[in-house]
């Protein structure tokens, strides 16, 4: 656990009498690494001072490996060095978020962005909208990214209102991310189904722990989440469990090769709502320090 400097929090120049105003950024890091095979993965939770929750993968270490005849690029590889390729591959991560946003009863929402057709309501094709759809069963809530909707999803507390008589709020907004290439019939996809979906929504069940069941390598496939949503329970104004899923899509690189430089793929929890305005505008100033020379 460490905090640091994150560059700009806030900054604002007013042309009329020059003046500036400006915060440094700073972050709270929990971190810790896990070796997995001959993979390192920095796991990171970053804390924001405007409250912005941010999870972080850090992938590196070394990538398995195999030998190419001379003269031959792999289908499904790429070389790395003579004769020595790396596979194209996927490292896939699901989080289990028990939220519980000012209170145990939350609901979940769809967010999207719409462009408002020609017409009276927009007579110059320049307005859009954001369309909320609350996702009030489990089978509603199996969903994917769609970054040219810029999609995100919402945890609300209708019990909880702000100052604008809103509901207060924490969204999830997607970073870089992918689905699986592996066909549908594939063991590994069986086993993994819930990689098929970017999120899930469950009531929370102190069992439900795992996305692919508790022993995923002794079953044949299909356990965990799309077992537990068969049942399509609701989930509105209620204890939920946010699954979602993060896919790192691996086309290896020479300059992967021997020890793989950090790759990167994250998510982040943003306030929507949360607070009545910018929690950040307490921060105070950065002092300006200046070091002169010594005199003899």
């Amino acid at each position: 656990m460490h905090e640091e400097d994150y560059g700009i929090l806030w900054k604002h120049i007013d042309w009329r009498t020059n003046q500036t105003e400006v915060r440094r950024s700073r972050r709270l890091v929990i971190s810790f690494i896990a070796t997995v095979g001959n993979y390192e993965y920095g796991f990171f939770w970053y804390l924001y001072q405007d409250g912005t929750i941010q999870f972080e993968v850090k992938l590196t270490g070394i990538m398995n490996t195999g030998a190419a005849l001379p003269g031959v690029k792999p289908k499904y590889g790429q070389l790395v060095a003579p004769q020595l390729y790396a596979p194209i591959h996927q490292h896939i991560f699901s989080l289990r978020l028990d939220m519980m946003v000012d209170g145990l009863k939350n609901s979940v929402y769809e967010v999207h962005t719409e462009s408002e057709p020609l017409g009276p309501e927009n007579p110059h094709g320049n307005a859009f909208f954001a369309q909320a759809t609350l996702l009030s069963r489990e089978s509603e809530a199996q969903q994917t990214i769609d970054p040219f909707s810029s999609r995100y999803w919402k945890v609300v507390n209708h019990e909880r209102l702000n100052a604008l008589g809103e509901p207060v709020a924490y969204k999830i907004m997607p970073g870089d991310n992918t689905l699986p290439f592996t066909h549908p019939e594939a063991s590994v996809m069986k086993r993994a189904a819930f990689a098929r979906k970017h999120l899930w929504v469950t009531p929370y069940s102190p069992e439900e722990r795992y996305p692919a069941g508790d022993y995923p390598n002794q079953h044949a496939g299909g356990a965990g989440l799309p077992a537990w949503t068969q049942a399509n329970r609701s989930i509105e104004d209620t204890d939920v469990v946010v699954w979602y899923t993060m896919n790192s899509h691996h086309i290896p690189r020479p300059e992967d090769w021997p020890v793989m430089p950090a790759g990167y793929i994250s998510f982040m929890l943003k306030p929507v709502g949360f607070f009545d305005r910018n929690p950040a505008l307490d921060v105070p100033p950065t002092e300006a320090s200046h070091h002169g020379c010594c005199e003899s």
